[in-house]
């Protein structure tokens, strides 16, 4: 096989946004077939910051399957590769998003010292580049950094400050709705465990309004309903039809 020429790196980004938004929807066979043929695109492309990117959703996929030390090892290979790109906002973004990924990383691995060491530095990166969210839809900016802490500090069993942290969030209009469900979804669980059952059933709710799709077979979704229906109060009917929506 020849090597991409170097116009074709648009192609390649587009590829790297199709598995990212396949992996958010649990799509797992059809993630794969995106990503074995995306590694082939860049192990051939020039360009570092899709060598970076590429390891950024690889590693995804080791999180998303418990295998949490396979996950940090590509995180650290990606932010290997993006040292080698040019400086400037692309590379800025790209190494921040990064760090998101490896602070979720080191918080279902119960490593606070790590989670909170990259998530500092994913924020140092956001105030630096702003709302980022034009830049290969990641949504990277401030708001995300803040979305991840929550996500970490519920990974870490600190549901309360999750709570808490999720309430001052405002999730822009502009986000991809994949990511906006995902976020409801989580903010959910940690209010579930908090006490907060009607603030978490409400993100329920947003989660299915944002993605339907997304939200009805997503894990967190179906756990954090599970949970709010073994809290054994009088439920309303629109949570007993949510898990009639669910197949529940």
């Amino acid at each position: 096989m020849h090597a991409l020429p170097h116009d074709h790196t648009g192609a390649r980004i587009k590829r790297l946004r199709l598995e990212r938004h396949l992996t958010q929807k649990a799509l797992s066979d059809l993630a794969t077939i995106a990503l074995s043929r995306m590694e082939w695109a860049a192990e051939r492309g020039s360009g570092a910051v899709v060598g970076g990117m590429y390891r950024y959703m690889r590693a995804l996929t080791y999180l998303r399957s418990g295998q949490y030390r396979t996950g940090d090892r590509l995180i650290r290979m990606g932010l290997g590769v993006l040292d080698q790109a040019a400086p400037g906002r692309e590379r800025d973004v790209l190494t921040g998003q990064l760090h998101l990924g490896a602070a979720v990383m080191a918080g279902r691995a119960q490593d606070r010292a790590a989670a909170d060491g990259h998530l500092d530095e994913a924020a140092r990166i956001a105030a630096v580049t702003g709302d980022a969210s034009d830049v290969h839809w990641l949504s990277f900016g401030p708001t995300n950094v803040s979305v991840h802490r929550v996500s970490v500090l519920a990974e870490l069993d600190e549901y309360g400050q999750a709570a808490q942290v999720g309430r001052t969030i405002a999730v822009p209009r502009t986000w991809p709705a994949s990511r906006k469900s995902h976020h409801f979804a989580e903010l959910a669980r940690a209010q579930m465990w908090d006490g907060s059952l009607d603030d978490a059933f409400a993100n329920l709710l947003r989660a299915r309004k944002a993605a339907p799709q997304q939200a009805r077979y997503h894990q967190t979704v179906r756990e954090t309903y599970d949970g709010l229906e073994a809290a054994k109060r009088q439920l309303p009917d629109s949570f007993l039809s949510y898990g009639s929506w669910l197949g529940v």
